[in-house]
C-alpha cells in the first residue's frame, strides 16, 4: 500500500491542485476528503487508499495537462475508468493524482465501410455494440461487467469475456490508440490498417495495466453480427462430467463462441440472486453458445449436444429466442456479484490452466476447500481453462481472511504447477504482485521493467502495480540494497 501522506507531500499536492484548477474547469478537480473516498478502491474492495487528488478530464488535452503537471513535479498518478477492475489495478496513490476518464464518453466515429469505430476511453463496452448494431455489427470483447466497464479499462487489462474462446481478447480488436505518455506527450500507436510495420508497441501497451501511460482515444474493430446464434444450457451431476464434455467438444474440432461452467455453489448463489432457473440438482452446468453461418451452426450444434449427452448431461435446454438466451446467460453474467448472497466476503481469483487439466485441478481445489474449511465456488471460461474461483469467507470471523488468502494463493500455485498463469484477464494490479515471483525469475522481472522504464523513466505512472519489487529506472539489476530515496519520498513502493 502507498505510504501515509507526509506534510511535505500534502504541501506539494496543495500546490499541484492549485495549478490543475488553473488549467482545468474547477469542478474537474476534487480535493474534498469525503468526495475523494468515492474513489478509494476499484471492484476489489479489500484494497483501499484515498487518493490525494482526483481529476475528471473531458478531453485528451486536459489529460495531457494533468500528466505534464504531475511529471514536472514527480507526483505519481493513476488512471481509472469505471472502476470495475478486480485486481486493484486502479488503486490510487495517497500522495498522487487519480486521473478518472469516465467523463470521456463520446463515440467519435462509427465507420462501417472500414469495420471500425473510434471511441474515447470512458465509453461503456456495451455502448459500442449498441452504436454498431443498427448497421449489423458489434464489438466482440464482452466482460461480465460489460454494461458498466469502460473500453479504456478493457485496454488496460486486455479484457476478454465469455466469447474470448472464439474471438480472443481486447488486443485482437484494437487497431490504434492515442495516449499520453508519463512525461506528458501525446502519441499515436497503431493505425487504421490491421497490421503496422515495426515493433508491436500497440500490443505492449494493451494489457500493461496503466503502467505505460493514459489512453485517450481508441480505434476498435467491429465484427459483422453472425447469421445465426444458438445457446444451450446443459446440466451435469459433477464438474468432472462437464469438463469431460468440454474436452470432447473441443477435441472434435468444434470451436464454440463460448463454453462457460458453473459448479453447484456458484449455481446456488445465482439462483438466490437472479432466479435463473438452472437444472435442479446439477453439480455443474455448461452454457455453450455457437454462432456463424446457419448451416454450420446447425451441424456443430448437433455434435455439441451429442457430446454433452454422451458425458452425462441429464438435462439440456436450448434457447428458442433472444429472451430465452438472455435468461440462460443471466446466471453466468451475475455470478460474481451473486456470491454476495451466500457469503459476506469473497476473493475473486483469476488463473489459467490447460483445458485438459480441468478435472484434476478442480478436484484439488475441492480438497483444498475441504481441508481448510474455506468454501470455493467455481465459475469460469471452460473452453480456454480460465478459472475464476470465488473464495468465500467472513471477515468478522478471526483468521478467516487469512485462511481465504492462503487458499487463494494455493489455487494460483496449482495453476503454475500445471503450466498455466496467475491471471487470465483480471490483471496483476496490486493484488497479485506477491505472486509474480512464483511465476517469473528475477531476470524475467528485470527484463519486463526495462520496457516499463522506456515509457516511464521517472516511475510515476501507476507505481507499485504489477511488479513485486518495482525496480526504479537506472538501478543495477540484482537484489535490492537499502531503501531507495524515491521509496522514502513516497513516489515508489516496495513489496
Amino acid at each position: 500500500m502507498p505510504p501515509a501522506s507526509t506534510p511535505a507531500a500534502e504541501a506539494d499536492l496543495t500546490e499541484l491542485a492549485r495549478a490543475l484548477r488553473a488549467a482545468l474547469p474547477a469542478e474537474s478537480v476534487i480535493t474534498d476528503p469525503q468526495r475523494l473516498r468515492t474513489y478509494e478502491c476499484d471492484g476489489l474492495t479489500s484494497h483501499r487508499v484515498v487518493p490525494g487528488i482526483v481529476v475528471l478530464p473531458r478531453t485528451a488535452e486536459q489529460v495531457r495537462q494533468v500528466v505534464a503537471a504531475c511529471a514536472a513535479r514527480r507526483v505519481p498518478f493513476v488512471a481509472r475508468g469505471s472502476g470495475t477492475g478486480l485486481s486493484a489495478g486502479a488503486l490510487p496513490h495517497a500522495d498522487g493524482v487519480l486521473v478518472v476518464t469516465s467523463a470521456m464518453r463520446r463515440i467519435l466515429e462509427v465507420d462501417i465501410a472500414n469495420e471500425r469505430a473510434v471511441v474515447e476511453p470512458g465509453v461503456i463496452n456495451l455502448d459500442v455494440t449498441a452504436a454498431a448494431a443498427p448497421h449489423g455489427y458489434y464489438f466482440a470483447p464482452d466482460p461480465s461487467s460489460q454494461q458498466v466497464c469502460s473500453v479504456g479499462g478493457n485496454v488496460a487489462e486486455n479484457s476478454g469475456g465469455a466469447h474470448c474462446l472464439k474471438y480472443g481478447f481486447t488486443t485482437h480488436h484494437v487497431l490504434a490508440l492515442q495516449l499520453v505518455t508519463p512525461d506528458g506527450e501525446v502519441v499515436e500507436l497503431g493505425g487504421p490498417a490491421r497490421e503496422a510495420p515495426g515493433y508491436d508497441l500497440l500490443g505492449a501497451f494493451i494489457g500493461s495495466e496503466g503502467t505505460l501511460g493514459v489512453v485517450t482515444r481508441i480505434t476498435v474493430r467491429l465484427l459483422r453480427a453472425p447469421e445465426a446464434v444458438r445457446t444451450m444450457l446443459a446440466g451435469f451431476r459433477s464438474t468432472d462430467d462437464a469438463g469431460a464434455a468440454v474436452s470432447a467438444i473441443i477435441g472434435a474440432g468444434v470451436t464454440p463462441a463460448a463454453v462457460e461452467m458453473m459448479d453447484a455453489l456458484a449455481i446456488e448463489a445465482a439462483e438466490q440472486a437472479v432466479r435463473c432457473g438452472y437444472p435442479e440438482g446439477a453439480g455443474a452446468v455448461l452454457v455453450v453458445e455457437l454462432d456463424g453461418p446457419a448451416a454450420e451452426v446447425d451441424h456443430t450444434f448437433t455434435q455439441v449436444r451429442r457430446h454433452c449427452e454422451d458425458h452425462g448431461a441429464f438435462e439440456i435446454r436450448v434457447a428458442v429466442d433472444d429472451q430465452e438466451r438472455a435468461t440462460i446467460w443471466k446466471g453466468r453474467k451475475s455470478a460474481f456479484a451473486a456470491v454476495g448472497r451466500i457469503s459476506p466476503d469473497y476473493i475473486v481469483q483469476d488463473g489459467v490452466i490447460p483445458r485438459t487439466a480441468l478435472p484434476e485441478v478442480l478436484g484439488r481445489i475441492a480438497r483444498l476447500s475441504a481441508d481448510s474449511g474455506v468454501r470455493v465456488a467455481n465459475v469460469f471460461h471452460a473452453g480456454d481453462g480460465n478459472l475464476h474461483p470465488l473464495v468465500l469467507f467472513d471477515s468478522a470471523e478471526p483468521g478467516a481472511a487469512e485462511r481465504a488468502e492462503a487458499v487463494s494463493g494455493a489455487i494460483l500455485d496449482l495453476c503454475i504447477e500445471h503450466g498455466g498463469s496467475i491471471t487470465g484477464e483480471h490483471g496483476v494490479g496490486a493484488d497479485k504482485v506477491k505472486y509474480m515471483g512464483r511465476m517469473f525469475t528475477t531476470d524475467d522481472l528485470d527484463t519486463m521493467q526495462l520496457l516499463r522504464c522506456a515509457f516511464d523513466p521517472a516511475g510515476i505512472c501507476n507505481p507499485g502495480k504489477v511488479f513485486p519489487t518495482p525496480r526504479l529506472c537506472g538501478e543495477v539489476p540484482g537484489p535490492r540494497r537499502g531503501v531507495h530515496p524515491l521509496t522514502e519520498a513516497g513516489l515508489a513502493d516496495e513489496f
